[in-house]
């Protein structure tokens, strides 16, 4: 086996200069000269339900997709630890972006020595970020993950949000979007910047071109805001004034937090969107962060009189959820609403069951579309933090 450094280091070079095409050949021919037979990547389709290889040459035969619910390498992604089967032969290892799932490589070799396996590791890892540097301008990479065309509106969206997960050893957020094709006006931010948190999730009236429109706005004039040294009612009246001036009649509801993840303390402003959820020790702790009702962005009153800031100090291990009412309204066949307390008691099974934040709202999404019988009527979103200080 050739020095697993070298190996990587050669394959960092030779990466900079090729296509999207070539880099699942570069990745096998590295794990070749590590001692392996093959290295496979496999990269997880935008809603989470398939783990899709990258070929390795045009037109050359493609490897059949792995259910993420009902294949090893699924159960890789999902719990984020390598997975070797009983013959020894095979391991899958995960691929993550900092904490945010991309995939799995499948290695082979006739003997996976734990050696071998420490080398695939960094393979992995060396592989994630390479594919994540080219898919930005790589359209190769971007088309492998969908399954079917997008909406304008959805295309407009997802080229302005975030990764889905983001996090440090003190805290998580996560996110998810649906329907992720054809979602209108929902967005969502999330970053973190010198021990805090900031958080954005919005909701723009209407499921047209100008509705996404409206959030793409909207989270340019957050980031502005944000950059520039503004605070909360500052993004909250920069989006208000946005909207009023260039998209009017827009309406949009908000909610814009940040969380001081050395302290604890979470500061947001609400205005005229569902009351984030606090949960603590496996249960909701009710009205906790429901304040008095904000006008809408979008209507230009916040302009002489900016929205209330309100604080909540969290304890350790305490999740906030923020979510968009096409969640809790969601109506199935019957006529039944999703409901708060459905959104809540699934997401505290899952974490109760040892799940992180990423795979409870992946499960979440998936009791959410055969609850609405996978016709979602409205765009559901949904931002999961975990403030967990060391």
């Amino acid at each position: 086996m050739a020095g697993s450094e070298g190996v990587l280091a050669e394959l960092l070079a030779r990466s900079h200069r090729v296509s999207a095409r070539e880099i699942p050949v570069l990745i096998s021919e590295a794990g070749r000269r590590l001692g392996l037979t093959g290295a496979l990547v496999y990269v997880a389709d935008l809603q989470q339900r398939q783990l899709l290889v990258l070929p390795h040459a045009p037109g050359g035969p493609d490897e059949e997709a792995l259910g993420i619910d009902s294949s090893v390498g699924g159960l890789a992604y999902r719990v984020q630890q390598v997975q070797q089967p009983r013959n020894g032969g095979t391991a899958w290892v995960p691929m993550i972006d900092g904490v945010e799932r991309v995939g799995v490589m499948r290695v082979t070799a006739p003997v996976l020595t734990p050696q071998l396996l420490e080398a695939s590791r960094a393979l992995a890892g060396l592989a994630t970020l390479l594919i994540m540097s080219k898919a930005p301008y790589m359209d190769l990479l971007v088309a492998r993950e969908r399954s079917r065309a997008m909406t304008l509106q959805a295309e407009l969206l997802w080229a302005f949000l975030p990764p889905r997960t983001i996090g440090t050893e003190s805290v998580t957020s996560s996110a998810v979007l649906e329907p992720a094709y054809e979602i209108g006006g929902d967005a969502f931010d999330h970053n973190l910047t010198n021990g805090s948190l900031h958080l954005t999730l919005l909701d723009a009236m209407g499921h047209d071109l100008a509705s996404g429109g409206a959030s793409a706005a909207g989270l340019a004039a957050c980031r502005a805001t944000r950059r520039s040294g503004g605070g909360l009612a500052d993004i909250a009246t920069t989006i208000d004034r946005t909207l009023d001036q260039w998209i009017p009649g827009r309406l949009m509801t908000a909610v814009i937090a940040d969380l001081d993840t050395t302290t604890g303390r979470f500061a947001w402003i609400n205005c005229g969107h569902p009351a984030p959820l606090l949960i603590r020790d496996g249960h909701v702790l009710p009205h906790v962060l429901e304040r008095a009702p904000q006008l809408p962005l979008g209507l230009g009153f916040h302009r002489d009189a900016p929205p209330t800031r309100h604080h909540e100090r969290l304890q350790p291990g305490d999740r906030v959820l923020i979510y968009s009412d096409g969640v809790t309204e969601a109506r199935a066949p019957d006529g039944s609403l999703f409901g708060e307390r459905r959104l809540a008691d699934t997401v505290i099974r899952s974490m109760a069951a040892g799940e992180s934040a990423p795979e409870a709202l992946r499960r979440l999404v998936e009791v959410l579309l055969r609850h609405e019988d996978h016709l979602l009527r409205d765009d559901a979103t949904i931002l999961l933090v975990e403030w967990h200080p060391s």
